[in-house]
């Protein structure tokens, strides 16, 4: 991205006006910015611009973190697609819900059925709201959230090529848990052809403000991605996560049945694949950040570009073997981590780094704060606009993330405590162990300190919302 580029996305310049600020004060629909709303599936913190692992390179995620403020403790309300998503989406949080899980369909639970999304509460100001791609999970699309979907209301995933003889990696009976190099250039890839309907979006004339909704799905699996992607990151150069072989000796047992060092981590030792996995996890992400790229930039280009709200979310993190875990699904640091960063002109400045725990419940309240929404009182998170004007203002709450019913994970500055529905525990101390190596939960000098946190731990736990039949319950979990 160049300098040009670079300096009218972060706004700096006569026409980047505060004009979150003077939306707020005029209400007035035509006055108020748009919104430019950018969701990646499965996108932990390898990035450059989080550091997450030395060989991973994002050069457009990266410019676009530096052109506002950047969350480096940022985590989801759940690490996984269909509750994390939810929870963003309506504003409550899965133990308000009782959303869980994949599959089950969020509009089913009672407190959701009528339940305004953040797309609908845009649309009720006055707003064209548009999406593509993946914003909810892909089972449970919700077409009264938009007044336009690409592809279409109901099938919200392009199709994506796939390379011949699957498995690519050779491990059996994994279903999409695969990677390797697919022959084809980028605009044959379903991420491909969502950005350039976003660029086409960017090009029109709006006679109103937009709500623009992105959604990309990689770095979800399998990873099939362009061979060039695969090219810029060798697998005998590759470097591996940090593991300690019995990082799962001082956890209590119900987090190692979910961590089941046995199932997917071992079968990716067993076939010789760990370098290679991380090497398609890299792809993918390049690959991503691409087609982030060739959007910020049609924005930049674009007459919104001094005028448009910028947000970048990633629904949760990813395991690449820490814990001796893979995929998601877990109350650790690599699972609930995620990305955010907002750029509003006039408000936000280049290169604001916020290290306060913040959480994906915070920007449903945050976007109707910077556009000058009628707020709404349901809402559980936070308004993030003090920290997007001092990134170092103060914030007491930590941020929350639930897996499965009373089962939570509280992460503040320091600490992460998380308490299971067996009333079991683990305790981390980031300053000393940011690879939650040692849990400190049954040391008795530390009982001070998981009391204070567990004051921010759920009230109620909401009942499970019911699942759908077998056939609709395979398909969410085959989207997860």
């Amino acid at each position: 991205m160049d300098r040009r580029t670079f300096l009218r996305l972060a706004g700096a310049g006569a026409a980047a006006l505060a004009l979150p600020r003077f939306a707020i004060a005029s209400g007035a629909a035509q006055d108020r910015p748009n919104v430019l709303f950018f969701a990646v599936d499965d996108l932990n913190d390898w990035t450059g611009c989080l550091g997450g692992h030395p060989d991973a390179r994002t050069p457009n995620l990266d410019a676009l973190a530096a052109g506002g403020v950047l969350f480096t403790n940022a985590h989801c309300a759940a690490p996984l697609c269909n509750p994390s998503r939810a929870a963003l989406m309506t504003g409550l949080r899965p133990s308000t819900t009782g959303v869980y899980q994949n599959d089950q369909p969020w509009r089913a639970a009672p407190l959701l059925a009528n339940a305004v999304t953040l797309p609908q509460h845009f649309m009720a100001h006055g707003y064209r709201v548009v999406g593509g791609g993946k914003i909810y999970h892909g089972a449970y699309p919700d077409p009264p959230s938009w007044h336009e979907y690409f592809p279409d209301q109901r099938r919200n995933k392009p199709e994506d090529p796939q390379p011949e003889n699957r498995p690519v990696n050779g491990i059996p009976n994994a279903a999409h848990f695969d990677w390797g190099p697919v022959d084809v250039d980028d605009v044959e890839m379903g991420d491909a052809k969502v950005a350039s309907w976003a660029i086409g979006e960017l090009a029109r004339k709006h006679d109103r403000p937009f709500f623009l909704g992105c959604g990309f799905f990689r770095p979800h699996l399998p990873w099939y991605v362009p061979r060039k992607y695969f090219d810029q990151f060798p697998a005998d150069k590759v470097r591996l996560p940090e593991v300690k072989p019995d990082d799962l000796d001082d956890v209590p047992p119900v987090a190692r049945k979910i961590a089941n060092p046995d199932g997917d981590h071992a079968k990716v030792l067993k076939a010789g694949q760990w370098r290679q996995a991380v090497q398609a996890y890299l792809a993918s992400i390049r690959f991503v950040d691409e087609q982030i790229g060739r959007v910020v930039r049609a924005l930049a280009d674009s007459p919104h570009a001094g005028r448009t709200v910028v947000i970048l979310w990633s629904d949760h993190g990813w395991h690449l073997g820490e814990k001796l875990h893979w995929r998601k699904f877990t109350l650790w640091e690599e699972a609930t981590r995620n990305v955010l960063t907002i750029t509003v002109p006039g408000v936000t400045r280049p290169g604001g780094r916020c290290a306060r725990p913040v959480s994906l419940m915070d920007v449903y309240p945050t976007l109707v704060d910077l556009c000058g929404l009628e707020p709404r009182k349901d809402l559980e998170g936070t308004s993030l606009l003090p920290l997007l004007k001092d990134p170092a203002a103060p914030r007491e709450a930590p941020a929350l993330t639930t897996y499965g019913r009373a089962r939570h994970s509280v992460r503040s500055e320091r600490w992460r405590y998380t308490r299971y529905d067996d009333g079991t525990e683990e305790l981390y101390d980031h300053r000393q162990d940011a690879a939650e190596w040692t849990n400190l939960a049954a040391e008795a000098r530390y009982e001070d300190v998981k009391k204070d946190l567990s004051r921010w731990l759920p009230k109620t736990d909401a009942p499970d919302v019911a699942r759908p039949k077998a056939g609709a319950k395979g398909k969410a979990k085959a989207e997860a």
